[in-house]
Parts: C-alpha cells; structure tokens; sequence
C-alpha cells in the first residue's frame, strides 16, 4: 500500500545488514522502506503496520536456519495469508531452479538471485507493481474460483472458456470431493448469463418423490402438503442457468420430461396441463459413470446424449501435483479469514508428505485436512507425525478398530457373548440400534450423500429413506 507521500511499502527481510541496508538506501526514493531480520520480526511488522506492505523482499536463508529455505518458504506462506494481495520477490543466495519453483507455487511473484544489480531490481519492484491491477482482473476473469497451475486444471479452464457462452448443457464429470459444483459455478460466472439468476439442485439429496414438483413446480393440490401453487427451478432459473448435481440419481420415470425440457424448451406444473418454456441452460454434473447406468438400463441413452453435447472432466487431486500446496495456501488463509487464528506451517518432512499424498477424498478431503490442522495447531509448524494423524484418522480406525465377523459362526459366538452378559436383551432393539447405526456410518462415509449411503448398504434410495422415517418415529431409535 503506498504510504501517506504516496510512495508504495516495501519490506526487506534479510538477516545479513550488509546486504538489507543498502538495498534499503538505494530503494527509498521509489519506496517506503522497512527492515526485518528475521520471519517472526517480518511477521510482527506486518501485524502492527496501518495497512500491509505492497512488496515484500524476502530472503530464504533465514535465521535460525540460514543455510535452508524453510524460514523463508514459511515466511512466504504466512504473509500471503496475512496480506494476499502482497508481492513477494525472492531474493536469495540459494540460487537453485528447485527453490524458485516451489517459490513460485507457494505463491512468490518473482525470484531473482544474490549478488542482484540494484537497478534491475528496482525495474523489476516497479513493473510488479504497475502489472499487479491488470494482472489481477486478468486472473480473475481467467480462472474465477479454480486453483491449481497443473496441466489438468489448465485444460479445464480452457474447456470452461470454449463452452461458456453456448446455450447448449455440459456434462461436468468427476470423483466426489473434486469440486463439480466450483466448475459449474464457474462456467456461469464466464458466460454472457452471468448476471441472470444461477440455482443449484442436487437430485440425490430430496426425497425422489419430490424431485418433479421442485423442478417443474406444482398447482395447488397436485399432492398432499400442497397448499398453494409454486415455481420450480426451471421456472426460478429464467434465462439464467440451472446446476443440476448429481444427475445419476434422477428417477428414471422422470428421466423423459427432462429430456423434453431439454429438447424444445417445454415442461409443465405437476397439476396442470398447460405448457410453459425455460429458456435456461441446463449444467448437469455426477460421479458416476454415466455411459455404463445407460448399458445397465438405469439412464436413458437419449438423455445422457443431450446432456454431453459437451463434458468436462474434472481432474483428481491425484493428477495435480503442486496444485496440493496452492490448496493448502487456499483453504489456509480462509480459516485465518473465519477465525482470526495465526496460520500453521507444515514442517519440511510434512510438506514433502503432503505433495506425496494422493488424497483419496480430492478437495473436499484436502479442505476437512486444513481446518483441522489450523484448529489443532494454530500458529505452530505442524510435524510429519502431526500431519500422518490427519492424514490416517479414517485409515486408522478401518485398519486397529473393531471389525464384525464376516462368517455367521463368528457372528454367533459375538451373540452368544452378548447375550451372557446381558441382564435384558431385546432383539427388537438390538436390530433397530445396529440399523440406526449403519445408517448414519453410511451417511457419515458419504456425507450425507443418501443415494450413495443407500450403495453401500446395499438398498435402494427410496427403502433407505423409509427406513430412515420408520427409525425417527421409534422412541429409542434415530437415524439423524
């Protein structure tokens, strides 16, 4: 920010005065200099200042450990949390293509090596800050919400841009976790219908009963509970889009009014026999796959080829190599946002652990990870122990918790165990409370999935939401 003679702030932070102080004489006429020697000082200054410093000038080699560029990766991470908008130029005698990489994900703007000509720094320092604006509404209308620099992710934004303005659906696919519903956002916001009404719907999560009447609307006294006439998203959606997540999971007896809706625009309230028009544009998105529900006859061909007039496929976290650390940085600086806490910081070995980690979940995993991290170990650097029991907290209790016997002899014997140390049994309850208790395993394993809380156990969605009733009218059982 500049200060109050309109020059911008610079922080210089080096440990070496011989270096830090003439950079600093040579700097001042363009720049309101201030001097750190050490990661806690620079962070101590940042805190206390009116407002953070426009640049930052970070050495890596800091103490307590100036040989490594672990106190100057740390220092990086923190200040883009502390100030986002910050530029930060490494400037360091550790001149290995290794550390400016990883410099540069972590989010440095530049990396320039000791001894560096003054004057070409100041050009450099000057054009940073000339290109930021540009360069920051740029990114933006880029890249809206989506982060990672992996191959993967730019050919996703890529895709995004060639179908934004198409009035035709996309078929966004991709694992659970990985993000759907940020590309489907996304995809909006970069299209000519960016300022028309957006609504999201996720098919699995309304009872399937429901899923006609909130799409399409109702009249009054379609069906029990409807006291008055209603809009559906259809009709809410306008000219603007429609998210339909999770698109596997719609009734296949419903299947052929969205293919209509689809076709020509036509749909009607359930009650009513007049014909109405959306004019919005359909994103549908899943996690299955689509083209194997239609050879197995649970999705009607017709259908899954009017949605893929085009598909995107959003990568696994897997695939995106040092977009993990990006994420991290992400979701890192939006607890500190939320809960006013001092940033953690991975430890060298639990860094190296965490670009190794395939995260099973994708984002949504990495995301639970942080704001655990952040709870437990505000303002400390997290060790690779720290981090493994994130990492194993579900792995954990599958591979040393308690497993039932699969084969009925063992069942028996674990029967017979509770029966002997029963004073009342009751085999109602005692079914009722295993019930209850798969029930929410599933929807926890899922969360809160039901469609895919039903697969696992083994039922259709429908018997699962019944079962699910029948549970919370029991006194003594539950399924919430």
């Amino acid at each position: 920010m500049p200060d109050a003679a309109g020059k911008p702030s610079l922080l210089i932070v080096d440990d070496d005065p011989l270096i830090a102080e003439p950079l600093s004489y040579f700097l001042r006429h363009d720049f309101d200099v201030a001097i750190a020697a050490s990661r806690p000082e620079a962070i101590d200054h940042v805190r206390q200042a009116a407002s953070p410093p426009a640049i930052a000038l970070v050495d890596l080699g800091l103490p307590p450990t100036p040989h490594q560029p672990d106190e100057g990766f740390a220092l990086v991470s923190e200040l883009l949390v502390l100030a986002p908008a910050i530029q930060i130029v490494i400037l360091s005698g550790q001149n290995d293509e290794a550390n400016a990489r990883h410099a540069r994900a972590l989010g440095a703007a530049d990396f320039i090596a000791k001894p560096a000509d003054p004057e070409r720094l100041r050009q450099m320092l000057r054009r940073l800050l000339s290109c930021r604006a540009p360069a920051e509404k740029a990114a933006a209308a880029a890249r809206p919400d989506l982060i990672g620099d992996s191959l993967p992710m730019q050919r996703l934004r890529t895709q995004l841009r060639q179908y934004a303005n198409s009035p035709f659906p996309v078929l966004i696919e991709g694992e659970s976790g990985s993000g759907k519903e940020i590309v489907a956002g996304t995809l909006h916001r970069l299209s000519e219908r960016h300022d028309r009404p957006y609504l999201a719907l996720n098919c699995a999560a309304i009872a399937p009963t429901l899923v006609e009447p909130t799409l399409f609307g109702h009249a009054r006294g379609a069906f029990t509970g409807a006291a008055g006439a209603r809009a559906g998203y259809f009709e809410d959606a306008a000219d603007g889009t429609l998210f339909l997540d999770e698109i596997g999971e719609l009734p296949l007896d419903l299947q052929p009014k969205l293919l209509r809706v689809l076709e020509n625009g036509e749909y009607q309230r359930v009650g009513e026999t007049q014909g109405r028009l959306s004019r919005a544009r359909v994103i549908a998105a899943t996690n299955r796959d689509l083209k194997r529900e239609v050879r197995e006859g649970r999705f009607r061909a017709d259908l899954y080829h009017r949605l893929s007039v085009f598909a995107v496929s959003v990568p696994p976290l897997r695939e995106m190599g040092d977009d993990r650390l990006l994420l991290l940085d992400h979701f890192r600086r939006m607890v500190v946002r939320q809960t006013g806490q001092a940033p953690f910081m991975l430890s060298s070995e639990a860094e190296a652990r965490w670009r190794d980690y395939h995260f099973p979940g994708n984002v949504r995993e990495l995301r639970n990870i942080v704001i655990r991290l952040a709870t437990k170990h505000a303002g400390v650097t997290v060790s690779s122990a720290d981090l493994e029991a994130e990492l194993d907290l579900a792995a954990s209790v599958a591979a040393n918790g308690f497993r039932l016997p699969r084969d009925e002899d063992g069942l028996a014997e674990l029967a017979r165990l509770d029966l002997r140390d029963s004073a009342s049994f009751s085999l109602d309850d005692t079914l009722r409370r295993w019930e209850s208790a798969y029930i929410r395993a599933a929807q926890q394993l899922t969360h809160g999935n039901v469609s895919q809380a039903a697969r696992l156990l083994g039922v259709n969605r429908t018997t699962l939401y019944n079962r699910m009733e029948a549970l919370a009218r029991d006194k003594g059982g539950t399924s919430d």
